[in-house]
């Protein structure tokens, strides 16, 4: 332990301590890089010396103690390529200076389990692993283009205003997640593009106050059951898991912040890099508040992995990623207002679930025909549902296009005609063969005219004599045909002619067929007619 000179620094700091200590009382950086690049990379290259190393007591001393500012000055602890020695540990404590660390060796973890600070910048360093649960700061929390080795747990946290994790590089620890932040809460953005995992991020119940990015992220966890564990999300606005734009910036040098060259989402054509995610997703029972975005995700899933979006409540869903090749996507009780998809982004039969799925207006990117669109909801039924087919074809009527929502809910006649027993499929096949399931009207039309065709050429070569001989009208046999055919209008001949034999029960027949037609003729006037 260094020992203390009253009122004055320690007396037994090294050089590089000095000069550390000296930049923290006015505020300024302390640059103990070898401005060399190959030499100042902390994640690879040769050992950092004596000349650059600083012990992690005399860093706490610092910053839980340190010294008074110089008069006009405002202390700060802002080091530059050093090198950490022995645990940074800050626990408990309450950190008031600005801490900054740009491109920095840690040689073993930081802990700062309810530390209370003010902004707290990581930026490009190695961290065996950082240990701050319960963590509250005022500002920042930036582990820019950092890299951590044994994991990041920031469970409960408060984050004040952003959290930026940006181009970081997270390995396990020893349970297998790159980060655990259950509870966590952000004030603003969570900023996390081009992220790269190994293991399990774990956000149950965490809580963003405008968006949270994750554009060209990268999520591995192929060992594990998931890649992102976040049910109970909360993102007050947008969910970006999205494909990132890529340009070059002059003078990038990888430690400013926001992170440079890179853009939003990409133009057709750009250079981009998608979002990966190796392993399952979940963000069952989220809620955010302008949209979730999937554009130009990929899901590298096993078999029995999924993409879980049971009961999430969003505006907008915007799936417009590459098709997963395995596992499933589940929808199941989601609530949304407005999706967003193209024809090639969904699953195939079997890896679609989207049982009381709610949707009200259908936005799809590109070509999306109507049969596309069929197999979509078949997808998703394996066992006949009628749920589906029915709430899409209401998003269809209530945009005006009645002839699609006929359509499908043909679509859902035919498919649930297979579930039925011998008898009731071969009546479903005889409607469908003969008025569609009535939903196409004009073919019962053209029925009820072939019926009245054939009435008037049977009953004209048999007329049928009158019931009294001295009250009748002129006999029509097309008349006669059409007085039976239509069931509620009374032309005047039905009543007045008596058929026998085998012309009774043609008669009948006719009847009968006319009251089915012309029911069948009715309900699809009144479809063609209704708007919602």
């Amino acid at each position: 332990m260094a020992e203390v000179r009253a009122g004055t620094e320690p007396v037994d700091l090294t050089d590089a301590e000095h000069r550390m200590w000296e930049a923290y009382r006015t505020g300024r950086t302390c640059d103990l890089s070898a401005r060399v690049a190959a030499r100042d990379d902390p994640h690879s290259g040769p050992p950092w010396g004596p000349e650059r190393s600083v012990r992690a007591e005399v860093v706490a001393l610092l910053l839980l103690h340190g010294p008074p500012p110089v008069p006009g000055r405002v202390v700060a602890l802002k080091l530059r390529g050093a090198r950490i020695l022995g645990r940074l540990e800050l626990s408990g404590g309450r950190v008031e200076p600005y801490v900054e660390f740009q491109s920095c060796r840690f040689d073993s973890e930081l802990q700062l389990a309810e530390t209370r600070a003010c902004t707290l910048r990581l930026v490009n360093c190695a961290i065996p692993r950082l240990e701050a649960a319960r963590l509250h700061t005022e500002g920042d929390l930036h582990l820019l283009a950092s890299r951590v080795a044994r994991g990041i747990r920031l469970t409960d946290a408060q984050i004040g205003t952003d959290l930026l994790i940006s181009r970081a590089v997270v390995r396990p620890d020893n349970k297998g997640r790159a980060i655990t932040a259950d509870g966590m809460s952000v004030a603003q953005d969570f900023q996390g593009d081009m992220l790269e995992t190994y293991g399990e991020i774990s956000l149950r119940g965490a809580k963003v106050g405008v968006s949270m990015n994750l554009r060209g992220a990268r999520l591995r966890n192929p060992v594990g059951r998931r890649a992102l564990n976040a049910p109970q999300l909360t993102v007050e606005r947008t969910l970006y898991l999205t494909s990132i734009a890529l340009y070059s910036s002059p003078g990038d040098s990888g430690t400013q912040t926001p992170p440079y060259g890179v853009g939003p989402t990409p133009a057709p054509g750009q250079a981009s890099q998608a979002f990966e995610c190796e392993g399952g997703m979940r963000l069952d029972d989220g809620r955010f508040g302008d949209a979730v975005d999937f554009y130009g995700a990929r899901f590298l899933l096993s078999p029995e992995q999924e993409v879980s979006l049971r009961r999430i409540s969003t505006p907008e869903l915007r799936f417009v990623g590459a098709q997963p090749e395995q596992g499933r996507v589940v929808l199941s009780g989601a609530k949304v207002v407005k999706l967003v998809d193209v024809s090639t982004s969904w699953p195939g039969p079997g890896r679609l679930v989207m049982e009381g799925f709610s949707y009200e207006i259908l936005a799809p990117r590109g070509h999306f025909p109507l049969p596309r669109r069929l197999e979509w909801v078949e997808a998703a039924t394996v066992e006949y549902s009628p749920e589906p087919y029915e709430r899409l074809a209401a998003v269809l009527r209530a945009s005006g296009e009645d002839a699609d929502a006929r359509e499908v809910l043909l679509a859902k006649q035919r498919r649930r005609r297979t579930t039925l027993p011998p008898a009731a499929k071969a009546w479903g096949y005889l409607q469908d063969w003969t008025v569609v399931y009535g939903y196409r009207p004009g073919r019962a039309a053209l029925w009820m005219a072939v019926l009245w065709a054939a009435g008037t050429l049977l009953f004209s070569r048999h007329p049928p004599p009158p019931i009294k001989e001295d009250e009748h009208p002129e006999w029509s046999a097309a008349l006669y045909a059409l007085d039976l055919l239509l069931p509620v209008i009374d032309l005047g001949h039905e009543g007045q002619w008596k058929p026998g034999g085998v012309w009774q029960w043609c008669a009948s027949a006719l009847v009968v067929l006319g009251w089915i037609l012309a029911t069948t003729v009715a309900a699809g006037a009144s479809r063609l007619l209704r708007r919602g």
